[in-house]
């Protein structure tokens, strides 16, 4: 899995402005691979319906994957006849590389993608796109397994997509509901920090993103569509749905070894009202002392268990003593992770040691209780001895959940985003540490944005009149097709730094 840093906390969400934009607002990208057929009738469609819909400037962008008929042509004539199309050629497929690198290259501040074949109505596209200019959500996607979506498609293709979903709930803990509809939108600013954390450049591109989002905290604003099935579709259901379930293993397995470090992105923008002072309201209290209480609940069952097996062949102290310590490593591994959401292996051993000081404290208290019911009475049965231990552990429960939120998961957060880089990275993840150079200042001209240090070369993205391929350099010459192949990253940028 890919293991870059992330750039540092993201400005507050804001509305965007409603003039004086400059950049087009909204970049709608249709990625296309030998679609001779279906492209002109879809772009003249789309741009029809923005520029008769959408209050702001726009500009849709024909991501060409190495198509081998002749969609460039039809793609260059019809950038040609309409202002605000453009053509992005890449010599490789993948949706996700292209999606990649044509969102890391526009400065548009809402970037979005819908498939060629338009199967998803046009209606939706305002609504999908709004809550990201308002400053609302991060995200947004296309849903046609909401209830009020309405979808007219085989059983075949229903079957997968439930599947699919069922399959993303279980394992990922996904939460949204429809993650391979070709209809989604993320704002510039969130993309720029989420991309070089996605691996995938195929299908399985958009999944990815979603689950990284949804588990960084960012907000996934679902839109209901109506969508009807196309029966001429290219898509290889099978070996695409082979590509999903290994994506899912990979991203999965990645999320249970903390190698992502997507804790850099919890809480990305400064609005969060979750994350604001209030007088007598403690952050996360009630969620920690919800996740603390089915922790402890479970860890109680397994301490009884222990006790119990531990007890028929040895006294009640030591049987006490050794379920005492298996089960408090586990509740303070549960605890970690589950209750107070520190991930990754940072720090595991210090939290370790500080959980057995909370266990010798709930050690003295039990021993001490059954020591005095062992002064009580000289024979307790089993059940006494037990409920006395649940009494007991009542309290040092208690009295753990304290010393759990105040000494050993103490809310750093402030102090983490503060110096988020004074940390140093472990050695298996120093070679991801970004190095970014410092942007030349960026200037207007006629021909769209371009750097002082090149004013004769305007940004080919920008400037509709310009066509380009990867492996086109901005003189004009060509460079390895291999080098650009590979989309354009915001933190794979320092020539020194090995491939």
């Amino acid at each position: 899995m890919r293991t870059d840093s992330s750039p540092g906390t993201l400005p507050a969400r804001e509305h965007l402005p409603a003039a004086g934009a400059g950049a087009p607002v909204l970049d709608v990208v249709i990625p296309v691979y030998n679609e001779e057929k279906d492209l002109t009738p879809c772009v003249r469609r789309l741009h029809d319906h923005l520029r008769r819909t959408f209050p702001y400037p726009f500009r849709i962008t024909i991501a060409d994957n190495a198509s081998t008929d002749t969609t460039p042509q039809v793609a260059e004539r019809l950038a040609a006849e309409i202002p605000e199309v453009v053509v992005f050629r890449l010599e490789l497929k993948g949706r996700g590389r292209a999606l990649r690198a044509v969102w890391s290259a526009s400065e548009s501040p809402v970037l979005a993608y819908m498939d060629v074949d338009l199967s998803t109505d046009l209606n939706a596209l305002l609504p999908l796109v709004a809550p990201l200019i308002s400053g609302h959500s991060d995200l947004a996607i296309g849903s046609r397994l909401a209830r009020a979506s309405r979808v007219v498609r085989g059983p075949k293709r229903e079957f997968i997509s439930r599947a699919y979903n069922l399959i993303l709930r279980g394992s990922l803990q996904a939460r949204f509901s429809d993650a391979q509809c070709g209809f989604k939108a993320i704002r510039r600013d969130v993309a720029q920090v989420l991309l070089p954390l996605v691996e995938d450049t195929g299908w399985f591109f958009d999944t990815e993103m979603l689950v990284l989002a949804e588990r960084a905290g960012l907000r996934i604003h679902e839109v209901p569509v109506d969508w009807v099935d196309d029966p001429d579709s290219t898509v290889h259901i099978v070996s695409t749905a082979t590509d999903d379930l290994k994506g899912v293993w990979r991203v999965g397995r990645a999320l249970t070894t903390g190698s992502l470090p997507l804790d850099r992105l919890a809480r990305p923008f400064g609005d969060d009202p979750r994350d604001r002072e209030i007088k007598d309201v403690p952050r996360g209290l009630a969620r920690q002392l919800l996740g603390f209480c089915v922790v402890g609940g479970l860890s109680t069952l397994f301490y009884l268990l222990l006790y119990s097996a531990f007890r028929v062949f040895t006294g009640a102290q030591f049987a006490n003593a050794l379920a005492l310590l298996v089960s408090a490593v586990a509740n303070t591994a549960a605890n970690r992770r589950l209750t107070f959401g520190v991930r990754g292996r940072g720090g595991a051993v210090r939290h370790q040691a500080q959980g057995l000081v909370v266990f010798g404290i709930g050690l003295a208290l039990t021993s001490g209780s059954l020591a005095a019911l062992n002064a009580a009475t000289t024979d307790p049965a089993h059940s006494t001895e037990l409920a006395v231990l649940v009494a007991a552990n009542l309290a040092a429960t208690v009295l753990r959940f304290l010393l759990f939120r105040a000494w050993v998961f103490p809310d750093r957060r402030e102090e983490d985003w503060q110096e988020p880089r004074q940390q140093p990275l472990s050695p298996q993840f120093a070679a991801f540490a970004p190095r970014v150079p410092q942007a030349p200042p960026i200037e207007r001209s006629p021909h769209g944005l371009r750097s002082p240090s090149s004013p004769s070369s305007p940004n080919p993205l920008h400037d509709p009149t310009t066509r380009f391929r990867a492996g086109d350099a901005a003189d004009g010459t060509r460079q390895d097709a291999d080098m650009h192949a590979q989309p354009a990253r915001p933190y794979d940028i320092d020539p020194r730094e090995s491939r």
